[in-house]
Order: structure tokens, then sequence, then C-alpha cells
């Protein structure tokens, strides 16, 4: 009996153990948590219609399925699937970015901080894993997230549904 009891022990301390490691290797609340994105289509696109002064792509695109998350260290993820022109099905991009944009404010003046992240390879299919940093203000009031042209000139798609 007593082995079972010293066993249960170690596994019990093992598993605390891997826990607490978990915990600590995420810093930061979730601020946006989001699963839906929306293709930059219709009146969005060119600039004028631009989001917080970022104008949509010249070409309608549309997105299968997106898994995304802003924490409040500026950690930045984005798993995109299927972003693609709507008239070939294909993304001609060979690199994504991601981008944040933020209103934040002092004493007197609310302004709009966008931050755009680096580079991050796209399929021809439209996948991207996008995984960044970026460095959040404070506050960021009202985030906006978009997924960008290489050049980070431009979006593909946008938080939305």
């Amino acid at each position: 009996m007593k082995k079972w009891t010293l066993m249960a022990a170690v596994v019990l301390a093992v598993g605390l153990i891997a826990q607490t490691s978990a915990a600590s290797s995420t810093s930061g609340e979730t601020v946006l948590e989001f699963k839906t994105m929306v293709g930059v289509d219709g009146p969005f696109r060119g600039a004028a219609n631009a989001i917080r002064g970022i104008p949509g792509a010249g070409a309608p695109w549309r997105i299968d399925d997106v898994n995304g998350e802003l924490r409040s260290d500026g950690k930045l993820e984005i798993d995109v699937e299927g972003l693609v022109l709507v008239n070939t099905g294909l993304n001609p991009a060979a690199a994504f970015r991601g981008a944040v944009s933020c209103l934040t404010s002092t004493d007197t003046t609310v302004s709009t901080v966008n931050l755009v992240t680096e580079q991050f390879p796209a399929t021809p299919t439209g996948d991207s894993e996008i995984d960044a940093e970026v460095s959040l203000p404070s506050p960021c009031v009202a985030p906006i997230v978009f997924v960008m042209n290489a050049g980070g000139t431009s979006w593909f798609a946008v938080t939305g549904s």
C-alpha cells in the first residue's frame, strides 16, 4: 500500500510542476480571442474606407478559418487557414503580416496606434501561422486585428463576422 501512496504522490508532484511551468510560460491576460475574420470586399477595398488608417487590398479576399489571440503583454497569435483571393481561390502572397490597431489616450486626446508584425510564410492555399509580439500602448482600447500583405500596406482580413 505504501508503494502506491508514494507513486501517487510522485505523479501528483510531477503534475503540479508541469501545470505551474505551463502557467508561467504564458504571461499576460487575454485581451482579445477570436475565431472569425472577414475578408476584404465591397467598399472596404482600397483606401476610400480604410479601417483606422489601414486600407483594404484592391481585390476581394475570403478566409475559411482562423483562430487567434492577443494578450496584454503584446503576444499575438493568428492561425490562418484558406485566406485567398475570391476570384482564383489561391493566395498569391508568399507571406502575411499581422497587425493590431488600438485606440489610446492621454489626458485630453485619443489617438490610433497601428502595430505591424514581421512577415510570416503563407502557402498558396492561404495558410499561415503568425506568432509575434507587439508593444501595446497603455491603454489599448478597442483592439482590432488584421492579416495584411507582406509589405504591411493593406489588409486581407480583419476581426469581425
